[in-house]
């Protein structure tokens, strides 16, 4: 295997996919290896090359100092023929069926497959199910390459685990889980990875071992949340608030503080899908996995379901009533707009005839536009509103100016404001 006797004179790495996952890891390797990344949209390539990365991942500085260190960005294919090594970080999605879209997969794979060379390395970081590295993948490099798998090229899968918006644990400081398709590569990706990862690596005995590794990570979380926040709807109903029980049971040393919001993003609004796709090929139906996101999915629907009721109490006439919602990215601090389930919320307050404005000042307004068709306001004055519902915990929320009134309705998703400024907290 060429690359594998001398890792920094011999390795050029190219990274294919530079979005939230793929561009860090791009600079990270820059640092020490020849790498080249690459990607299919030529906006998101040129601005990357002027400094600009519009995910907040990687600063300026830190972007434009790989650049000036030989970092190439590119949407050339054929740019990437020199590197022996690539790092698949491409997204994997669902459907409108809920199930595994492989497409950006399957073409990441034909791609590399086109140019792939002897002795070469692919290594997959997109979250999947156990066993499609080597069930899917594989076997389109085989064909598109001409090439044997582990005899003239070789494969390995080190699941991503980027926290979007989290300045804290960042790519290096996060333990990798690394895996190759024989010994010798597992041997070659985990030294790879620890070169770049300060916390250090765990080699998994299999790459579907690596790859299942990465999709209980998701399904855990998904399902701890549903779990709350099917108890903030219990609770709704006694008439306790959710927080405070919390809280309370929070004292304990072994109970695990989850909160109650709505589950979006790339991640784990996605990832259980995946493994449930894989246990239902194998003959096995996944009860707990899907009614946990049976319950999940179901929460924009809720919200906006109590916004209204709360109107209703308040005598606010629902039809025409304006309802200003704070945030539409998936999560606090971040631009990422993926699988947000904030539009469950609009649109269901939109099928009451209700006029909602949505503001977000970490969002892409044109991003907004082209993928959710939303627009949204540069600024908002609460007084205007009937109802406010603060879906999205940004900083920049936490300290409103507001008050509980009879002519508004303040509903707090993410229980970052003081409880006597709103009529429900989820």
């Amino acid at each position: 295997m060429k690359q594998k006797s001398n890792l920094t004179a011999t390795t050029q790495i190219a990274i294919i996919g530079l979005g939230y996952v793929g561009l860090p890891l791009a600079v990270a390797f820059s640092k020490k290896y020849k790498t080249k990344g690459f990607d299919l949209n030529g906006h998101r390539v040129n601005s990357l090359n002027n400094g600009q990365d519009s995910t907040n991942e990687v600063t300026e500085s830190d972007l434009i100092y790989s650049l000036e260190k030989g970092l190439v960005l590119t949407t050339e294919l054929d740019e990437l023929r020199s590197c022996n090594v690539y790092i698949v970080t491409v997204p994997t999605p669902i459907d409108e069926f809920k199930s595994p879209d492989l497409k950006p997969l399957r073409k990441a794979s034909e791609m590399i497959g086109s140019i792939l060379s002897n002795g070469d390395t692919v290594i997959y970081e997109s979250t999947t199910y156990p066993g499609c590295t080597e069930e899917v993948c594989v076997p389109i490099l085989q064909e598109k390459s001409g090439l044997i798998y582990n005899k003239s090229f070789y494969c390995g899968y080190s699941p991503e685990r980027i926290n979007p918006g989290d300045k804290i644990n960042t790519l290096s400081s996060i333990v990798k889980v690394t895996s190759g398709s024989n010994s010798e590569t597992e041997e070659f990706v985990d030294s790879l990875y620890k070169s770049i990862i300060s916390a250090g690596t765990h080699r998994a005995t299999s790459i579907a071992v690596a790859e299942a590794s990465k999709a209980i990570e998701n399904a855990q979380r998904d399902i701890n949340i549903s779990f709350v926040n099917e108890l903030s709807l219990i609770f709704d109903k006694i008439g306790l608030d959710t927080a405070e029980v919390l809280e309370a049971a929070g004292t304990k040393w072994n109970f695990l503080k989850y909160s109650p919001g709505l589950v979006g993003g790339h991640c784990i609004g996605v990832d259980p899908y995946y493994l449930a796709h894989k246990a239902q090929m194998v003959g096995y139906y996944p009860e707990v996995i899907l009614s946990g996101r049976r319950v999940n999915d179901s929460m924009g629907l809720i919200v906006a379901n109590n916004m209204v009721k709360m109107m209703i109490s308040k005598d606010i006439p629902v039809k025409n009533a304006r309802v200003l919602i704070l945030g539409i990215t998936f999560k606090e601090n971040c631009p990422d707009i993926r699988n947000t389930r904030v539009v469950d919320i609009i649109q269901e307050l939109q099928r009451f005839e209700i006029k909602v404005d949505v503001y977000d000042p970490y969002a892409d307004d044109v991003e907004v536009v082209e993928q959710l068709n939303l627009k949204l306001i540069d600024e908002f004055k609460i007084q205007k509103y009937d109802g406010l519902i603060l879906a999205v915990a940004h900083d920049e929320f936490r300290y409103l100016n507001i008050s509980n009134s009879s002519s508004l309705v303040v509903y707090d998703l993410k229980g970052i404001l003081t409880k006597s400024k709103v009529d429900k907290r989820l």
